[in-house]
């Protein structure tokens, strides 16, 4: 047989290599844009510094042989995986091609991403998989669902080592719906992204349910009621530059802190007016983000799961440069109580930021846990727990900021020095006890209320004594159990100062695999 020139070897590569990159074709790429959508390759272009980028397992290639795929070619898998650099971090991702074969997730497409998961976990890198894809590759059956498992164990191995962000920018259904919603966040494209467990036609087969895809998988599904998209985005660009925000905020790995940016705003700057934010009357909420907006740095603040589960507020804000991570009630909503949706929320948020060493913050204004037969029907009980397990677990700095209300097992749920915060403050209108008086008086004098001439009369005095007595953080700071009282106008100055005391904070607890959180 006769060799092969030099020239006859790198034209049989560039032939291979040039029908790889056309991915699926001219058409395949019309379609693609008209949808709204940016290729594969040209999200990749998008998200990663210039020239930075390098491919891995770009020939890779199916084996069946089954229902026509003999005479199919699939460039690339129909997934484009490899590393570069993102704002000169180096980051590892996995992007699903739409314009090959609809992206269809099949064995030699699971191995790919799968190992993209694998050498970001092993080089100590973020991971970033961008989601488009028709779902499972059918005609590969048994091979295709053993890929899923591969996928689903490298991404669990490698949780809570590295960032993990899942950008939604195209359909994710079926078993393929479980890679993203694993992840440690996840960005959905408003118009383009979907997400779930079956597709409409499906559902309707199975169970006779109408519905479109919109109301099933859209934005509103996710973003809103089942709490399972961290952030939403105009399009393409927008997803990726929110990923690119969020990664900013974050460390490589957990071996490292996320970095820190230098900010021209003063660390003990006052703020005057927050001194009177708080409304007198105790019922009458005010907007926790005005509050939010002050204190951080240059007022910048990226918030996660912003339309789920809205009396909680949960997301990231730099404090003199440091990342911080923000847990605050939303007195606007439900009067910023706690209830099942809010209680996971808080709990998942506070477990990944004790995971990649982000320092948490709770600005609280927490009257109660959710209750009612309803409630202890879901299990809040349950859901409320997780609080408890979330902070008592963590290990990095823990700031509590007690702006008015603080009752009951909200009081821990919030965060307070008996579950784990390393310093409380509270503001001079915090209201620290175990219940309001209200209720207190309601039930230590109910005999005597009832005896009385003037029930009313006497409730409205026994109310009082209580609310005297306890309604006010005097009381827990001469126990010791917050750290102090300071004027709402030094809170962003307190936070700094006690981050910086925090810095190089260090724990040592007794070996065990991990807490049986309740689930």
């Amino acid at each position: 047989m006769t060799p092969k020139t030099h020239a006859e070897v790198y034209q049989e590569y560039e032939e291979k290599k040039g029908k790889i990159l056309a991915q699926g074709g001219e058409k395949g790429v019309e379609k693609q844009h008209k949808d709204g959508k940016m290729t594969a390759r040209e999200r990749i272009d998008y998200f990663f510094d210039e020239g930075t980028f390098t491919e891995i397992g770009m020939f890779v290639k199916h084996r069946t042989t089954a229902f026509g795929l003999d005479k199919k070619e699939i460039p690339a898998e129909g997934v484009i995986t490899g590393f570069g650099k993102v704002n000169g971090r180096s980051v590892v991702v996995a992007a699903e091609d739409y314009t090959t074969m609809a992206g269809t997730y099949g064995e030699g497409h699971g191995k790919k991403f799968a190992r993209a998961v694998d050498f970001a976990k092993e080089k100590g890198c973020p991971f970033v998989g961008m989601n488009d894809s028709g779902g499972a590759r059918l005609q590969e059956g048994m091979d295709t669902l053993e890929a899923y498992g591969w996928l689903f164990n490298a991404q669990i191995r490698a949780s809570g080592i590295i960032p993990q962000i899942a950008l939604l920018m195209g359909p994710c259904l079926g078993g393929q719906a479980y890679h993203p919603i694993m992840q440690d966040f996840l960005i959905q494209c408003k118009d383009t992204g979907f997400m779930g467990i079956a597709g409409p036609a499906f559902v309707k087969t199975q169970i006779g349910e109408e519905i479109t895809l919109d109301q099933l998988s859209g934005w509103r599904a996710h973003a809103v009621k089942s709490g399972q998209s961290h952030m939403l985005a105009d399009d393409d660009k927008d997803c990726m530059d929110k990923a690119k925000a969020l990664l900013d905020l974050l460390p490589s790995n957990n071996q490292q802190k996320p970095p820190i940016k230098e900010t021209s705003d003063d660390p003990n700057r006052e703020i005057p007016e927050l001194n009177e934010i708080v409304p007198v009357e105790q019922f009458r909420p005010f907007n926790m983000m005005d509050v939010i907006s002050r204190i951080v740095d240059d007022g910048s603040f990226m918030e996660t799961l912003a339309l789920h589960a809205t009396n909680l507020i949960t997301g990231f804000a730099r404090f003199n440069g440091r990342t911080t991570g923000i847990v605050a009630n939303q007195p606007m909503q439900k009067a910023g109580m706690l209830d099942i949706d809010a209680s996971d929320k808080l709990a998942r948020f506070v477990r990944t930021c004790d995971l990649f060493n982000v320092p948490v913050v709770t600005l609280v204004d927490c009257p109660c846990f959710i209750i009612g037969s309803d409630a202890d029907w879901r299990g809040i009980l349950r859901h409320g727990a997780k609080t408890l397990y979330a902070w008592s677990d963590a290990t990095v700095p823990l700031i509590s900021i007690i702006l008015r209300k603080s009752y009951a097992g909200a009081h821990y749920g919030m965060l307070d020095k008996s579950i784990g915060a390393d310093l409380v403050w509270a503001w001079p209108q915090s209201q620290i006890t175990i219940v309001g008086a209200a209720t207190a008086s309601s039930v230590i004098f109910a005999k005597e209320i009832k005896n009385s001439e003037n029930p009313q009369e006497t409730a409205a005095k026994r109310m009082q004594e209580y609310s005297d007595l306890y309604e006010n953080p005097y009381v827990s700071s001469e126990r010791g159990y917050t750290d102090g009282i300071i004027m709402p106008a030094e809170t962003r100055k307190y936070i700094n100062m006690s981050l910086d005391s925090l810095e190089n904070k260090q724990e040592s607890r007794p070996w065990r695999k991990y807490s049986n959180i309740n689930l």
